[in-house]
């Protein structure tokens, strides 16, 4: 004869039951509430006026870097200096790589080659032109470097094609089809090496306006074949956060093993002024308006007044290797999109790190600068 259950047990077993159900029917609304954490955390940020500054040293940030990529998408140059206009830093993505069927910008989120492609700059004050850019290839691809002028002249441009330009669906930049007088064309060697029928093209005269933001209607800006505004700056605690993130998830979402050692290096993410000292990361999340000079107490008209005015939002981009052109599965994507989604007000499903800015006029930065903050608020 076997025991009857106890009343105790017999709820036990309810209780067991029940749960269950209760739990699959809250599931959703759990997972609701984690997916929209980021939106209303920034609409709390953006319904705020003042952000919290109290983690940061802002006396005491200085700039370690600047990082000029004369071909879009293709190399950087570290420098020691940089004159700067209102289109940005001299020569930064003043030149571009395009399709040659429909003139529309390849950058290496489509071939991850492209990183490998190193463009410099070679000034000779001597010669009309100013100088020349130098272009070189990997040895292993088998491709001769070439170069054409830095600032053609006039009658050199009546023999280069003017072209309208694409980027990021609108075709209306102004350009013109680089050529050389010595050996195979740009556009025949560039199209070897892309393995697609390209040109290299200069930007023409005719500006090119920024897009206005939510927070920055206003914006009145030109800018060269950047992919919106003619400035990004980010800091190394920001790179270093994303770096720690990075090793906590080693294993989990495609993470390889080589990321508990690997180097996260500050050039994936293609900044042009590079800073460190703020004590803490993202920063630049709130720095809306600063000047840049070599005194370290602020002094006044010492230089012009730049402007931050959005979040830089990622693509696979960072994930190309600067050195190998080998694009990681997940590094720094994945990582990105877990712990900075939502930033932007405008596309909040998309990550960022870094803040793009604005000029105001012509200046000059150098490394070992002081960044003096005149405004903060939500970039």
């Amino acid at each position: 004869m076997t025991d009857s259950p106890t009343i105790l047990e017999q709820g036990l077993a309810t209780l067991q039951t029940s749960w269950i159900p209760i739990i699959l029917l809250l599931a959703p609304f759990a997972y609701l509430v984690q997916s929209q954490r980021s939106k209303i955390v920034d609409k709390e940020e953006a319904g705020s006026h003042v952000p919290d500054c109290s983690k940061f040293d802002t006396s005491n940030i200085r700039i370690t870097k600047i990082l000029i990529h004369p071909i879009k998408s293709c190399k950087g140059t570290s420098v020691p200096e940089a004159k700067y206009t209102l289109e940005g830093l001299d020569n930064d993505r003043r030149w571009c790589i395009v399709r040659a069927d429909n003139n529309t910008v390849v950058t290496a989120r489509d071939v991850a080659e492209m990183v490998l492609i190193n463009p410099r700059i070679i000034p000779d004050s001597s010669c009309p032109d100013g100088g020349r850019l130098e272009v070189s290839f990997p040895k292993e691809s088998g491709c001769e470097a070439f170069s054409v002028p830095l600032n053609p002249t006039e009658e050199e441009l009546q023999d280069w094609r003017n072209i309208d330009i694409s980027l990021w669906g609108k075709d209306d930049i102004e350009g013109y089809v680089c050529q050389t007088n010595i050996g195979r064309s740009p556009s025949e060697i560039l199209s070897q090496y892309m393995g697609l029928s390209v040109h290299l093209a200069m930007k023409g005269p005719r500006l090119r306006v920024c897009p206005p933001t939510q927070r920055f209607p206003d914006i009145d800006a030109p800018s060269y074949f950047q992919d919106g505004y003619p400035l990004m700056l980010l800091s190394e605690e920001s790179v270093a956060a994303v770096q720690e993130r990075i090793r906590g998830m080693v294993g989990m979402q495609g993470i390889d093993e080589k990321w508990s050692s690997d180097t996260l290096q500050v050039e994936r993410f293609r900044p042009n002024i590079v800073v460190k000292g703020a004590g803490a990361p993202f920063f630049e999340d709130i720095l809306t308006e600063f000047t840049v000079d070599s005194h370290r107490e602020s002094v006044e008209k010492a230089s012009p007044i730049i402007q931050l005015v959005s979040k830089c939002t990622r693509c696979m981009l960072p994930n190309v290797h600067p050195e190998t052109g080998v694009r990681d599965k997940a590094v720094p994507l994945k990582i990105l999109m877990k712990h900075r989604r939502g930033l932007d007000p405008a596309r909040p499903s998309l990550s960022c790190l870094g803040c793009n800015g604005i000029l105001t006029a012509d200046g000059v930065v150098k490394v070992g600068d002081w960044i003096h903050v005149r405004k903060t608020g939500f970039v």
